[in-house]
């Protein structure tokens, strides 16, 4: 991906003109104004297909082929459908640059899903430059981590589930990303969020990494409601509007007056854009970007329960994207995530599911730019996220968790750079925080297999020797992640909190200011854990392989007991032993050490450096995490022009001409650019200082002087802990309350009518018995005994019959002559 970006974008760096978009509120004067006009192409489908085809392959036949071929089959589907889908995404490419900027919006409309009236969902597909940016990204990042995953998971017995969820994960962002509609980003808002409890829980059988997945999953929806609720507002709004007592009333020309009817004269702007509810993002954009519409005042005018519309809307939606994107206070998730394979959490935090919510408000960016206090929300909650986790990567000891907060930290960068109005820079780092986060995880991947699996850094350390490559590799992706000039962190990072210091949009003049400060402080928060965890694992000499258990009981007294517990109810005979141990696993242990215990000698043999299908997705990924930020983010200070990717991305970003920012010397900039280097140096020297060679005492003096506020950031604020005191326990306690209305109120009232019933139902009985077949039965009976006397008359002898004529004629005879 970075060549044919490098290729394409340097032949459009000399003629880099002003983004076709918004111009001071009103349409620039370009080739298409701000309605983007769709172009069909056809086989943009096959770029989630492959993706799709290589999960279904390897669930229909993956058992069989591993048993077969080998586990070589299974990662030659996996691998081969992915690369399929980078050249297809590359093919889109060229044939989008070929065109002029406007007509950079393709569309591809396979059938639609259902229809109401003037609604329709379409299953379709689209790409702009955003899109296709995003669409390179994921393919690209993902193929490496399919080709790295070959080496780690190679002693995986259950590999080809592995690659079926590591596919699926992959076609279900693509769908988020290329669906031209709300509800196709849906389905894979969704997708992923389920690929991602299949792949964080995928050693099911642990069931701390079974919890870990259920988190993520559970943790989710609570983003996933307020996203639907911002878009349910969103759909009505543009169709009706809302009265005093908060009703939807249908608009005429907008909404038909009644539901599921179709418009008779539907409402066009004087640009003939279509007017009203749609789930299209283009026609959408069309509508708010098109000021000849007057659907972006007639928005703003609006209210809901006493709040305005706009910011009702995009606070929502914003809730949705806190949850994909880890962002307070919806974070939790997102550091429990590594308990899946290596590779899972390098695809989850760099390339797939944490950059969804940071596209969505960048996608919707005409939307955010008209409601200031929906911006500076998106801007607050990204710097406080920043510091906070920042903060705690400080004292963390398993390599993968500071890299997992780390990635909270950053996430909160880009929705400060998207939240000021400089969306192209919060994407821009979306980037470069793809090309270094997917090196620093698989990275650590790469130390833990060395180290045997051990993930404690404290038992690392003097690993330069051993896994050269590994280490080059990890201290390049240090450095872009700190923001030293000479990589592609420092572009990104810095083009955000300058324009975090310029920004004029916000609620008040000084919230831009205020959010360079915090997030200065983060970023040096982020170069110093990150050359502590550098320093930690790679210099110094080698402390794994002769038990450390010792240390470790003194940092976490508790930790290695409980584990060993754990393990152990695993391992155990029968229920009973499990159950044991289970139960010892959860009480405070003795702060003791065996030091012949088999905990403690279980990290035998020296490191060694990963093999090449490994090393070679390291030094690919440090490459780009390098030369990335130089190439796509130049700053127009030192370049004279736009930075290549602001001017590729421009025809999207149709709001970020209209987003203020204040004018500024260029000696100014270039002060900020020095302090940013300063910044980064700073945390450097700091972490070099006391974690080189791990010969600095000073650390432990420092946890022994503040041993409060050491414990209070090491059990990351406690916030787990509040939620589970909060959050679970009242929901828990919320559910036994259901539970006991269920069974005593909602039971007891059916067991009532029930009773009342059987009641009815025995009466009744005894009337049908009693009465009704009684008279019925007193009836039958008189029939029955009635014929049984007259049958005797029936005797079958002549001579009575004969009898009984000559009676019946005397009868006649003497009551007819004589008694008369």
């Amino acid at each position: 991906m970075t060549f044919s970006l490098l290729a394409a974008l340097a032949e459009q760096a000399g003629h880099a003109a002003a983004a076709p978009g918004w111009t001071g509120g009103r349409a620039a004067a370009v080739p298409g104004g701000v309605v983007a006009q769709a172009i069909h192409v056809s086989w943009l489908w096959l770029i989630p297909l492959f993706p799709l085809l290589g999960a279904a392959l390897n669930t229909a036949f993956g058992p069989w082929l591993q048993k077969r071929y080998g586990k070589r089959a299974n990662h030659a589907i996996a691998i081969g459908v992915m690369v399929a889908s980078c050249i297809v995404a590359e093919i889109a490419f060229w044939t989008m640059f070929a065109r002029p900027a406007h007509e950079r919006f393709f569309e591809d409309r396979l059938w639609t899903m259902w229809q109401s009236g003037s609604l329709k969902v379409d299953l379709s597909f689209a790409l702009d430059p955003l899109g296709m940016v995003m669409t390179l990204i994921v393919t690209h990042v993902a193929t490496l981590i399919h080709v790295y995953s070959v080496g780690y998971m190679a002693d995986e017995p259950a590999y080809w589930r592995f690659f079926l969820w590591l596919n699926l994960f992959v076609f279900s962002m693509l769908l988020l990303v290329m669906g031209s509609n709300f509800a196709v980003m849906f389905f894979g808002w969704e997708g992923v969020g389920l690929c991602s409890y299949g792949l964080i829980g995928f050693w099911y059988t642990d069931l701390e990494k079974a919890k870990a997945a259920l988190k993520a999953f559970v943790v989710n929806r609570f983003g996933d409601f307020g996203f639907v609720i911002g878009l349910f507002i969103l759909f009505w709004s543009l169709s009706g509007t809302w009265n005093a007592q908060a009703r939807y009333v249908p608009e005429p020309g907008l909404a038909a007056p009644a539901l599921g009817a179709a418009l008779a004269h539907p409402r066009l702007s004087p640009a003939r854009v279509p007017l009203g509810a749609t789930i299209e993002f283009r026609e959408l954009r069309n509508q708010i970007a098109d000021e000849s519409s007057g659907m972006a005042a007639r928005l703003g005018a609006m209210t809901l329960f006493g709040l305005p519309v706009l910011a009702l809307i995009a606070i929502c939606l914003f809730i949705g994207a806190a949850g994909k994107s880890a962002q307070i206070p919806l974070y939790v998730w997102l550091p429990d995530a590594m308990a899946g394979p290596t590779p899972v959490s390098a695809l989850i935090h760099a390339a797939t599911m944490v950059t969804a919510g940071v596209y969505m408000v960048a996608r919707l960016n005409f939307l955010f730019a008209l409601s200031p206090a929906a911006m500076t929300v998106v801007a607050s909650i990204g710097a406080l996220t920043a510091i906070f986790a920042a903060t705690i990567g400080f004292f963390q000891y398993d390599i993968k968790k500071v890299l997992a907060y780390s990635t909270v930290s950053q996430l909160g960068f880009m929705f400060i750079g998207v939240g000021v109005g400089a969306y192209w820079a919060g994407i821009f780092h979306l980037m470069t925080h793809a090309f270094f986060k997917a090196c620093l995880f698989l990275g650590s991947g790469s130390v833990i297999l060395a180290c045997h699996h051990e993930q404690d850094m404290r038992k690392m350390g003097g690993l330069a020797k051993y896994t050269p490559i590994t280490r080059w590799t990890y201290l390049a992706a240090c450095c872009a992640i700190a923001g030293f000039p000479f990589a592609a962190g420092f572009y990104s990072k810095d083009e955000i909190l300058w324009k975090a210091w310029t920004a004029e949009g916000l609620s008040a003049p000084w919230m831009g200011q205020a959010i360079y400060l915090v997030g200065a402080i983060a970023a040096l928060g982020t170069s110093f854990y990150m050359f502590r965890s550098y320093y930690m694992t790679f210099t110094g000499e080698y402390r794994g392989g002769h038990g450390h258990a010792p240390k470790e009981t003194l940092e976490d007294p508790e930790s290695v007991a409980a584990h060993a517990h754990a393990a152990a109810a695993l391992r155990a005979p029968d229920e009973h032993e499990a159950a044991a141990q289970a139960l010892a696993a959860s009480l405070p242990h003795p702060h003791g050490h065996d030091p012949h215990a088999p905990e403690a000698h279980e990290h035998g043999g020296l490191p060694h450096e990963s093999p090449r299908s490994m090393t070679w997705v390291l030094i690919a990924l440090a490459f780009a995490a390098v030369v990335s930020g130089v190439v796509f983010g130049l700053p127009k200070l030192w370049s004279g022009h736009e930075p290549l990717l602001e001017s590729f991305l421009a025809p999207s970003l149709p709001a970020a001409t209209s987003v203020p920012f204040r004018e500024t010397a260029h000696s100014t900039e270039w002060l900020f650019q020095l302090i940013g280097v300063g910044i980064a140096a700073a945390g450097w020297a700091v972490a070099r200082v006391l974690y080189l060679n791990a010969t600095s005492t000073v650390p432990e003096r420092l946890k022994a002087t503040f041993p409060r506020a050491w414990a209070v950031v090491y059990n990351k604020y406690y916030v787990d802990e509040l939620y589970q005191a909060t959050v679970v326990r009242s929901s828990l306690l919320l559910s036994r309350a259901l539970y006991w209305f269920d069974q005593n109120v909602v039971d007891g009232i059916v067991n009532a009518v029930a009773t009342i019933g059987r009641t009815i139902a025995y009466v009744d009985a005894a009337f049908d018995q009693k009465i009704v077949d009684g008279a019925v039965n007193l009836l039958a009976d008189g029939f029955l005994h009635g014929g049984a006397k007259l049958r005797r008359l029936q005797t079958g002898r002549i001579q009575a019959y004969l009898f009984g004529a000559l009676a019946g004629a005397i009868a006649f005879v003497i009551i007819q002559y004589v008694i008369r």
